[in-house]
Order: C-alpha cells, then sequence, then structure tokens
C-alpha cells in the first residue's frame, strides 16, 4: 500500500512539472473511481463526465499546490467533490428542478434498478432533504468505501463532524425509506419513482450500520 502512494506522489510530481505522460497515466488510475462518486452525486452521466474533465483540469493545473503528506486519492477527491458542490449549487439556483436526475442516479446502482417491486420511494425528494455536505460523505462513503478518517481528511473537517453529517443523512434517508407514499404524488408524465424493496435492498441495509 505504501508503495501504491509513493508511487502515486511520484506521478503528482511528475504531473507538477507538466509531463503529459504521467498526467495521462493519472487519468488512467483514478478517473473511473471519481466518476462513480460524480455520477452518485450528480445523476446525469454528462454531468459527472463534465465534472471528473473539471476535476483533472484543475489537479493539473493547480499541480504544485499538492503537498506530499496527502494521499493523491484524498487531494483528487477534495478537487472532485468542490467541483460538484459547485454544480449541486448552480442547480439549486434554477428556477426549476429536475426529478429524473436523481432517478438515473439511482438507476445506475444495479442492486437498486434490479430490486423487486415494493414500496415506492421517491428517491430525488428524499435525496433534496439531505444537506448537500452530507450527501457528498454519503457517495464517498458508499461509492468508494472510504474510511471516517479519509471523508475528514477530503472534506476538510473532523471527524466526529463526518460521523454526526453521515448519521443525520442516514435518519433522513431512512425515514424516506419507511414513508409510504400516496397514489396521488405518483405523476404518470414524469417517470421520477423508484420501485425498491427496504428489506431486500442491501444499500438500505448497509445504512441502518
Amino acid at each position: 500500500m505504501m508503495g501504491i502512494m509513493t508511487d502515486d506522489r511520484s506521478l503528482m510530481n511528475r504531473v507538477a512539472r507538466r509531463d503529459e505522460r504521467s498526467f495521462e497515466q493519472l487519468v488512467e488510475r483514478f478517473g473511473a473511481r471519481l466518476f462513480t462518486v460524480a455520477r452518485r452525486l450528480l445523476g446525469s452521466r454528462e454531468d459527472a463526465e463534465d465534472a471528473v474533465q473539471r476535476a483533472f483540469l484543475r489537479c493539473y493545473t493547480r499541480a504544485a499546490d499538492y503537498r506530499p503528506e496527502w494521499a493523491v486519492s484524498t487531494w483528487l477527491y477534495r478537487i472532485l467533490t468542490n467541483v460538484c458542490i459547485d454544480e449541486m449549487r448552480r442547480r439549486a439556483s434554477r428556477s426549476f428542478d429536475d426529478p429524473a436526475v436523481y432517478v438515473e442516479a439511482a438507476a445506475a446502482n444495479s442492486r437498486l434498478a434490479a430490486a423487486p417491486p415494493g414500496t415506492h420511494l421517491d428517491l430525488g425528494r428524499a435525496l433534496r432533504q439531505v444537506p448537500r455536505e452530507a450527501r457528498v460523505l454519503l457517495a464517498l462513503r458508499y461509492a468508494d468505501g472510504m474510511s471516517y478518517d479519509e471523508l475528514a481528511r477530503v472534506r476538510g473537517i473532523s471527524v466526529n463532524t463526518v460521523k454526526s453529517q453521515l448519521s443525520r443523512a442516514k435518519a433522513i434517508l431512512r425515514a424516506a425509506l419507511d414513508a409510504p407514499t400516496s397514489s396521488h404524488d405518483l405523476d404518470p408524465r414524469v417517470p421520477n419513482k423508484l420501485k425498491l424493496t427496504r428489506k431486500e435492498d442491501p444499500d438500505a441495509q448497509r445504512l441502518d450500520g
């Protein structure tokens, strides 16, 4: 593990010297992982791809700011999540909100998409109730399996704050999972509902942990 981290840092040092081949290797090494988190946060494949591209551009132009005491992945995730938060703020400033964006994010998770019919869950509405920073922590926690310490380093907050925000986010989503959905809430014109059964959904069970 230490050898991999040392290699990553050496790669970053070469990127700081504008070595284009090293930058390509960095993209190849971390691109898929960053895309997974961006897709969880932004839903749209196109927006996620754009966020990853912008994150790598910032990485390249600010490579000299990288500090070797950080894991390269930590630094990249911090850049990416800041890019995603900027996009989420931009969306929030719009005069409308497209619920299909959130449903697409949920459908990207094959376990949720393949879940048998059961409770109707308006996932978009549930996610919009989760504070933005907590939503970022959820994506990093469940998409990349980060520890509390890693999450704290990525977001520049304390471990206690990480735990508190995750606990609050889980409570909000748990309440949404448990709440019945009225039939008048279902709009056939907008495909913003995702059927899933809490008992058989692995991600819902992980939220209880």
